[in-house]
């Protein structure tokens, strides 16, 4: 019995001797505590809608090499309920990174009680920062809502329109040009935004791609009259516009910047259990989000956390998978309730691991930013 427990503490001892060295361990001479706050000057916060580990996971087996997400070396989990249900939408998703509160399903950018609360890109455009909101939906739509708009009804999409106008973003690229000129109130926001000192165009009158950003004014550039196509269906700005949002911001003035970038079509690959539709849109953001770190690399000053607002269609890898050729298949065409991974790249990266509330990341990009 001596010799047995004997054993037993050497070999524990061997085991924390091994974990120490080798598996996860921290050097203090190379990275700070995960509790210090290293201050970067800027924060790219790239949202994949409906991307859970399953839809990054199934990308990374139908490809070869490294996927841009396995260059961040910090990673966490969060956990993505609403306030009134287990399963989130996008709306209460992102009002979580947005304004740091849980609220009910379908609420962008207010409360429990339908309180509107200050977005941390309201707070950032009123304390002089830059700041700029890409997507591959409508601008009116739930996630880019709850970053610029108020209402208890993500719907309300001629309402989500008329607050963009006063939100102060210096940026603005993406769908839904139709509920900004056609509108049942027959207001002409064009001329609003105009009179704010916006460059207004749309996909009419210039493919994004000959685009350039006059550095004078703000930008408004409509993708699509209602919804962007899907990537493989043609749909090819998101990776020029999230560089151009980046040169342009960070020219924008000497202080810093805040930039949402949200590859928002995966999530309607959940939605339809297509999983080809999942993997052509995770893609696009790969390679979108490559080209955001190469640009934060150079930088040096620049924070970027990738995570997505829920997962989508409870998307499973199934035995019979082999690399390139899946067997998937999904539970549901809804959300699902997993935890969701946060992933983080450059100074300040550290303090986004470990299992968390997904409004700890709005407290820390607040506390990253305005410290």
């Amino acid at each position: 019995m001596k010799v047995s427990w004997i054993f037993i503490g050497l070999v524990l001892v061997q085991c924390a001797s091994v974990s120490n060295s080798k598996i996860g361990a921290v050097d203090p001479k190379e990275k700070p505590k995960p509790t210090s706050i290293v201050k970067p000057t800027n924060i790219v916060l790239v949202i994949g809608d409906g991307m859970g580990l399953a839809q990054v996971s199934a990308y990374m087996y139908n490809v070869e090499g490294k996927i841009a997400f396995e260059r961040c070396k910090f990673i966490g989990l969060h956990k993505s309920h609403a306030a009134n249900n287990l399963i989130t939408d996008s709306a209460a998703g992102a009002s979580a990174f947005s304004i740091g509160e849980k609220t009910n399903n379908a609420y962008v950018g207010v409360d429990v009680n339908g309180k509107s609360h200050e977005t941390i890109l309201e707070e950032a455009s009123r304390k002089g920062l830059a700041t700029g909101v890409v997507v591959s939906s409508t601008i009116v739509h739930a996630t880019p809502a709850a970053f610029i708009a108020h209402n208890v009804s993500r719907d309300a999409y001629e309402e989500i329109a008329l607050d963009i106008v006063d939100s102060g973003c210096d940026l603005l690229i993406g769908g839904g040009q139709k509920y900004f000129t056609r509108r049942s109130d027959s207001l002409d926001l064009i001329q609003k935004f105009k009179s704010k000192n916006y460059f207004v165009t749309d996909y009419f009158n210039s493919d994004y791609s000959s685009l350039v950003i006059p550095s004078s004014q703000k930008l408004l550039f409509f993708t699509a009259d209602g919804d962007p196509l899907p990537y493989s269906q043609g749909r090819d700005y998101m990776i020029k516009a999230s560089l151009d949002a980046l040169q342009f911001l960070d020219k924008r003035n000497d202080k810093a910047f805040f930039l949402m970038v949200e590859g928002s079509q995966i999530d309607w690959g959940g939605h339809a259990n297509d999983v080809n539709y999942v993997i052509s849109e995770m893609t696009e953001f790969n390679l979108m989000l490559n080209k955001i770190l190469d640009w934060a690399e150079k930088d040096g000053n620049t924070l970027v956390i990738i995570t997505g607002d829920h997962e989508t269609g409870g998307l499973s890898i199934n035995p019979g998978s082999v690399r390139g050729k899946l067997t998937t298949q999904f539970t549901t065409t809804g959300h699902s309730g997993v935890m969701i991974p946060v992933y983080a790249f450059g100074p300040g990266a550290v303090n986004f691991t470990g299992i968390y509330e997904n409004t700890e990341l709005y407290l820390m990009m607040k506390k990253i930013l305005f410290k």
